[in-house]
């Protein structure tokens, strides 16, 4: 399979998803300011909450130089600031090995891939910033919280470095799913939102206590992705090999299929979480329903 049958991370379709998420945003009726009401402003103002200190570049208001670390380099700095009102999406990709898996269209890991660009597109749009950690057997990749085009620019590249990095890893054991839960908690703020896109296998035995410490301080939603065939497979007895190497045999049934995946989205919500499946078989551009469930739109 080459990597336009779903078998790799497309960075230009990702930043394509954009102008699907713009498209959806003009279909609706969206709030731009947190006000009550119908009404729509524009933010204004550089807002109250130090955000970070960078070189000074052009186009900066010299009013914002830090003086202390100008002063300190010799190079002119400028403190940003942002609006305590924005908050921080961060984007958890699921690429352990178990993910790169796929009969119809597109690996799990992918889809996944595919969903969290929209999510993040969304984020951007509503003026909120966006991070990405991605967890899989391999370093971690981490992408910084931040706004705008540049954001999700920079996070659709580490979800491309980072699945290219689970491809070239091999045949491995899925790390459990709580320790990428523990990672997010530890890299968002109070109040923030993890965006988790997974198959949920080999959660681990603490992940039901993970997520609910993690929902005691931020939200968290679960894009749970599922492949055709588990949903759809004729009743049988299908032998498998995982990437692992593991052997094993998989039962089918589409009853089986569609009350695995009904299980954990019963099991987030009991935890406090949102969760809505997203088969893994349609294309990015039809999921903008799902992604508006996801939020609670």
């Amino acid at each position: 399979m080459s990597a336009a049958a779903g078998t790799d991370v497309d960075t230009e379709a990702l930043l394509g998803l954009r102008h699907v998420v713009a498209a959806a945003r003009r279909a609706g009726v969206e709030r731009t300011a947190a006000l009550p009401g119908p009404i729509t402003t524009k933010r204004r103002g550089r807002g109250s909450e130090p955000d970070e200190i960078r070189p000074w570049t052009h186009g900066d208001d010299i009013r914002h130089i830090d003086r202390n670390t100008t002063a300190r380099t010799g190079v002119p700095h400028v403190r940003t600031f942002r609006d305590e009102r924005e908050q921080t999406t961060l984007l958890l990709a699921d690429f352990r090995p178990s993910m790169l898996f796929g009969t119809r269209r597109a690996f799990r890991s992918v889809a996944a891939a595919e969903i969290l660009a929209l999510a993040g597109w969304r984020a951007t749009g509503l003026g909120a910033r966006v991070a990405l950690i991605a967890v899989g057997a391999f370093e971690p990749v981490f992408v910084r919280a931040a706004t705008g085009d540049r954001a999700m620019t920079a996070v659709i590249g580490g979800l491309r470095r980072a699945h290219a990095a689970a491809l070239a890893a091999g045949p491995a054991a899925d790390p459990p799913l709580e320790d990428a839960l523990s990672l997010a908690a530890r890299s968002l703020p109070r109040g923030g939102t993890v965006v988790l896109a997974s198959a949920l296998d080999t959660p681990g035995a603490a992940f039901d206590d993970t997520a609910a410490a993690l929902r005691r301080r931020i939200d968290l939603v679960v894009a749970v992705v599922a492949d055709a065939f588990p949903r759809a497979a004729p009743a049988g007895v299908y032998p498998f090999l995982t990437t692992a190497g593991t052997r094993g045999i998989h039962t089918g049934g589409r009853e089986k299929g569609d009350a695995a995946a009904a299980a954990w989205i019963e099991r987030l919500t009991k935890l406090g979480s949102r969760a809505v499946l997203f088969p893994a078989e349609q294309a990015p551009e039809t999921q903008m329903r799902a992604i508006g469930e996801l939020h609670g739109d």
